[in-house]
């Protein structure tokens, strides 16, 4: 009997899975679930080929995280196996609690909780599930593990995850700048008193990686056609919970009612253990399905606006580099009410008003760190040439006026 699963990735070949936890984490009715949410929400509105799934970013974490510990193992790094197991088992479950179109509705459907606690939750039940072998991988994910570095590969300002996502993403989507040299990064990694760090010849792919995800935020992640179509989908969303709440009773799957009719929050999910059964249900499919019947409701603004959803009519978006003047919101608002002859209260859902913002490298969160040949160890916003800590660190932020197109 084969021991090794094989899989034919797109973007990095065959990955190969052996048989034994990692590939029943793989088989797992909740890791099976990603192959149901989109990765990239509804970026598709501008990159029709952005319809990867989380299921296929989960394989190719692993895949690379796979690499990353050959690659330490190979400099001489001790690593058990049984660590190497737990953090690819890690890697693997990472955004098992994803709901559906990825991040767009985590303070839509539920709030007040992440996506990284209901992941660790669903770990914890595929744990049971598979009779408590993944205990080490739980504390490696929680960041518990002495070996704190194994989380790093998880969850840091140059993780598994990351360097994935914007190889596939770009892929994907055909923004060809956002490919990066994922397989040198990983060669260049090593581990200096438990805290992972990158070799001195891997400098310029790092400032490649830093440019590079800049470039995709505003290019794809946050392109504000996707923001306006997200916004569409959330106001829609919203205004259902609103008719639920009022007793106006809506089509939609169990699971999607149960979100609607209830307000979901942390507490709750602690509260109400039929919350995360309800909420592993969920996928795209329950919203498109939903939509398609909403479209033909009574109530006049969620059918205008599960039809925006299905026949591709965006929100007009305006994009500003300051914030949006009150007259001008106020002057929207009167114009929606008027044209759609609803209160002028009932406005907030044919429009948004959103500020993003991103930036390079945050020197809050955990730094990247180069190693020279000398042993000493500097921070990249140091040992960089090309950028400086203030460009790196800046946070750009953007205004966007979503509204009802006429």
């Amino acid at each position: 009997m084969n021991d090794v699963k094989i899989i034919n990735d797109p973007v990095f070949g065959f990955i190969r899975i052996p048989r034994g936890l990692l590939y029943d984490i793989v088989a797992h009715p909740l890791f099976q679930r990603l192959n149901r949410i989109n990765q990239l929400g509804l970026a598709s509105v501008v990159y029709p080929g952005a319809r990867h799934t989380r299921f296929q970013h989960s394989l190719g974490a692993f895949h690379l995280m796979s690499e990353a510990i050959l690659s330490l193992q190979q400099k001489g790094q001790f690593i058990f196996d049984s660590e190497a197991e737990a953090v690819q088992a890690a890697i693997l479950m990472h955004d098992i609690g994803h709901g559906p179109f990825s991040h767009v509705l985590e303070n839509t459907l539920i709030r007040g909780i992440s996506h990284e606690h209901i992941s660790l939750m669903m770990m914890e039940q595929i744990n049971h599930d598979l009779h408590d072998q993944l205990g080490m991988a739980i504390s490696i994910f929680k960041d518990d593990y002495p070996k704190r570095f194994l989380h790093q590969l998880i969850s840091s300002q140059l993780d598994m995850d990351r360097l994935d996502y914007l190889r596939r993403d770009s892929f994907f989507t055909g923004v060809t700048e956002g490919n990066i040299g994922s397989a040198r990064i990983i060669k260049m990694l090593n581990v200096v008193d438990d805290r992972l760090v990158v070799e001195q010849k891997g400098i310029y792919s790092l400032e490649n990686y830093l440019t590079t995800r800049r470039l995709m935020y505003w290019q794809v992640y946050l392109h504000k056609t996707a923001v306006a179509y997200e916004k569409v989908l959330v106001n829609m969303l919203r205004r259902a919970k609103y008719l639920e709440s009022e007793h106006h009773q809506l089509f939609a799957s169990p699971a999607l009612s149960y979100f609607l009719r209830n307000d979901v929050d942390r507490q709750w999910f602690s509260e109400h253990e039929e919350a995360l059964h309800y909420y592993e249900e969920l996928d795209d499919s329950d919203i498109w399905s939903a939509m398609k019947a909403w479209r033909h409701d009574d109530d006049r603004i969620l059918a205008t606006l599960a039809a925006d959803m299905l026949d591709r009519r965006i929100f007009r978006v305006e994009v500003h580099d300051q914030p949006i003047a009150t007259t001008r919101i106020e002057e929207l608002q009167q114009e929606i009410a008027r044209k759609m002859d609803i209160p002028i209260e009932d406005t907030q859902y044919m429009m948004s008003v959103v500020t993003l913002s991103k930036d390079m490298y945050s020197t809050l969160e955990d730094s990247i760190d180069i190693l020279y040949k000398d042993g000493t160890i500097r921070d990249i916003v140091d040992a960089s040439e090309l950028f400086n800590v203030e460009l790196l660190s800046h946070k750009v932020s953007k205004y966007y006026l979503c509204y009802q197109r006429f």
